[in-house]
């Protein structure tokens, strides 16, 4: 692959072969996002999970303490009182049938869903194929399908996110933006590397987090010393 002069020369502003602490390796990341928009910046997660299996298919969501620095657009499907809960919570848009039958025609222009219990068979049925293909399906495991949809609105408006891993063995992860401070994008780091920790399933045996490595959007990749994180975790 052809790579461009920027991105050799940020190739070179670090020891490819050396792993980072969690500080020194987010500072690079910062460091070498020199693209002319507000990079992202992304953290790859290698577990040592079969996720073939359904026990092992690790999945959550996690508040970062210091946002993502995007607008995220949320849908809430619900009726009746769910409608005002959902609209004073500042979601974007609300409402049932009337989505359901854009949603049929090819709209889909929102980051989260979030569904009352009540209204999941009519999803299941009509839409269940294209939000699940898309990653949008509202889930109880990921706290988007509730009765409390003011505090599930407010969370993901705030900087709640999901993860979960891939086919691969791998959670793919944006905790911020290049122009964050770094305290912020630490702090967003840790809160994620805690939830999965805790997330670990109990039929995983040997080691759970093989490999950490962060990049921005437009950045290589930077490996992280997965010892290091894990004892700064305890501390």
């Amino acid at each position: 692959m052809k790579r461009s002069r920027r991105y050799k020369t940020a190739i070179g502003s670090f020891t490819k072969s050396k792993a980072y602490d969690v500080n020194e390796g987010l500072a690079l990341v910062k460091q070498v996002a020199t693209a002319k928009f507000d990079e992202s910046v992304e953290v790859a997660i290698r577990l040592g999970v079969d996720p073939r299996h359904a026990d092992q298919q690790v999945r959550g969501r996690v508040a970062l303490p210091g946002g993502t620095g995007k607008t995220v657009k949320v849908m809430v499907f619900t009726k009746g009182a769910g409608e005002t809960a959902a609209k004073e919570a500042g979601a974007d848009y609300v409402g049932l049938d009337d989505y359901i039958e854009k949603i049929k025609g090819g709209w889909i222009d929102f980051d989260v869903a979030i569904a009352t219990p009540d209204v999941m068979g009519l999803l299941g049925k009509h839409i269940g194929k294209v939000l699940g293909t898309k990653g949008l399906m509202p889930n109880p495991k990921s706290g988007t399908v509730t009765t409390d949809i003011a505090t599930a609105v407010k969370e993901i408006k705030a900087g709640k996110i999901e993860f979960r891993v891939d086919k691969n063995g791998i959670i793919h992860v944006v905790i911020g933006k290049a122009s964050f401070e770094l305290d912020r994008l630490v702090a967003n780091f840790k809160a994620l590397i805690d939830m999965i920790v805790r997330l670990k399933p109990s039929s995983v045996k040997g080691q759970y987090i093989k490999s950490i490595s962060l990049s921005s959007t437009m950045g290589p990749g930077i490996h992280l010393d997965r010892s290091l994180v894990l004892d700064a975790l305890k501390a």
